[in-house]
């Protein structure tokens, strides 16, 4: 599908850029743009590339506000070099050499796209195009009519185009169409009536019910996925993700080889049941704590937010008041002094406004230095009440934590107990046959039963001291850094303010001196 024109590939660089930004004329804004001194590519909305023979989509990354782009009738083999168009609504690049569908992942806000006269031969990698209204695939090498059903999932799309397609000359292409995409307005370029989509749901009703009963499992499917992340979010955000179950418990156990094998000795079964089931109320119990500890800071960082911008914009409000005031005798100041025919009162009055001037910086300034009081003295109070709460919670962390080793160890002696007994019995001959070979190993010695249960418990109180250190050390690292945050906003708000009553000030400085300097040079 080689188009006609130039027998050389063209590459997309700035200057081919530039002609093509020019050439559309004064009419669009590129056009304007092309006619002053350095063209401002990210500037322009709309881009025409058609017929310039370019082989390859490059140097776009500048058109980063582009709103529309043309690439049709062009020797195009591959969909590329589209990442930083996000803004990206209509997409031309019919007439080339395409064979598949790619490099669209960042056009999120794409409407209109048009591969039609291409080489594809399958309709996919579109996931991201959730807004697609408009798809023109007509005259390309797409045979399977069940691939129509991955347009199911455009809610938005309302005209499709796949006419010059060997899908196309199947008898029931229309009719598949209309049925399985029932939100769709235009097939190829023909307006799709109520009568049609009755007709093509009644003849397809049976496989229609089969997909949507699929659809409808899978979408069950996905929203139980996104509630469970959902909820496993909150449960990080507590500190506490896992713990509402036998997560730590059976971690434990997951590389334990000597816990293992000792699991098989008489009575330890039931042994680690009861074991398990203590372990995992202490969990349970963290686990609820966390969760209600997390909504008292969540509801103390509410509070200290609230505070905070009920103060500055209270602040505002009374700088704003002070502005207004100012201004309106600074109008009535300033044509006073242009009509001043007298040096003597003019400098007078001059004198009198650099007053008031400096009269509303030291307001304003004030003002700030009242809201940076107000503002540290609630920080420090929230900073108080977050250590306070972070460092109560610990503290249980650590009190139910120790729970957990006290369990583990009394479990231990209890093993302990058993295994020392069932080693008498292997003195005596009186192990069981039913025993495994590697368990019957450990039965040489004491020392030998001994090392293997306490090789069981160091592991397991690892596994818990580990677990309680880094959940200790994530809950300080987030005060840290919460804190760490309140205070560096404070500072950034404060300096922006500064700068902010700075420039104004100056700037009407500089109002008075050119008035000032005017005319005393008249």
């Amino acid at each position: 599908m080689d188009r006609p024109g130039d027998t050389e590939p063209r590459v997309m660089d700035d200057e081919m850029l530039k002609a093509a930004v020019g050439e559309q004329g004064p009419r669009e804004e590129a056009g304007q743009l092309a006619k002053q001194e350095g063209i401002l590519f990210k500037d322009v909305l709309s881009l025409q590339l058609d017929f310039q023979n370019i082989l390859r989509i490059d140097n776009l990354w500048q058109f980063e506000n582009l709103r529309k782009l043309q690439l049709d009738n062009n020797i195009i083999e591959k969909i590329e070099g589209l990442e930083t168009l996000q803004r990206l609504v209509s997409l031309d690049l019919s007439f080339n050499n395409i064979e598949a569908i790619e490099g669209l992942d960042a056009l999120v806000n794409l409407e209109d796209l048009s591969l039609s006269h291409n080489r594809i031969s399958k309709i996919d990698a579109l996931d991201a195009l959730a807004r697609l209204r408009v798809l023109s695939l007509g005259s390309n090498q797409i045979s399977r009519l069940t691939n129509v059903i991955y347009l199911r999932r455009f809610k938005d799309l309302r005209t499709l185009s796949l006419s010059g397609n060997p899908v196309a000359e199947d008898e029931d292409y229309r009719m598949f169409v209309c049925a399985y995409l029932p939100d769709l307005v235009y097939l190829d370029f023909r307006r799709i009536d109520d009568h049609m989509k009755e007709l093509a749901e009644t003849k397809h009703q049976y496989g229609l019910d089969e997909l949507k009963h699929r659809e409808n499992l899978m979408q069950a499917r996905l929203e139980d996925e996104q509630a469970r992340r959902e909820e496993l979010e909150e449960h990080k955000a507590a500190f506490v993700e896992h713990l509402n179950g036998p997560f730590l418990f059976d971690s434990m156990y997951a590389e334990d080889v000597e816990g293992s094998k000792l699991s098989h000795l008489p009575g330890v079964g039931e042994l680690l049941e009861t074991y398990k089931d203590k372990f995992v109320v202490v969990c349970l119990n963290l686990f609820e704590y966390g969760l209600k500890q997390q909504e008292k800071r969540k509801a103390e960082l509410d509070t200290f937010t609230g505070c905070i911008q009920e103060a500055i914009q209270e602040n505002q409000e009374q700088g704003r008041h002070e502005i207004a005031r100012f201004e309106e005798k600074h109008l009535l100041s300033l044509s006073a002094i242009r009509d001043e025919p007298e040096l003597t009162s003019f400098e007078i009055k001059v004198s009198e406004f650099s007053e008031d001037v400096t009269e509303l910086f030291n307001v304003l300034m004030t003002l700030e230095m009242q809201l940076v009081e107000q503002l540290e003295e609630t920080i420090n109070v929230f900073e108080r009440n977050i250590i306070d709460l972070v460092g109560l919670f610990v503290e249980n962390v650590q009190s139910l934590m120790a729970q957990c080793r006290d369990l583990e160890n009394h479990h231990h002696e209890k093993l302990l107990e058993i295994a020392i007994n069932t080693l008498e019995k292997a003195v005596k001959g009186e192990l069981g046959e039913d025993l495994p070979d590697d368990v019957r190993s450990l039965f040489v010695d004491k020392d030998t039963i001994v090392n293997a249960a306490g090789a069981s418990r160091d592991l397991h109180l690892l596994k818990i001291d580990n677990w309680e250190d880094e959940l200790v050390t994530r809950v300080n690292s987030w005060c840290t850094r919460l804190l760490d945050k309140t205070h560096k906003d404070a500072v950034t708000r404060n300096r922006r303010r500064v700068r902010e009553i700075s420039r104004y000030v100056d700037h009407v400085r500089s109002e008075l001196d050119s008035l000032e300097c005017g005319d005393l040079a008249d």
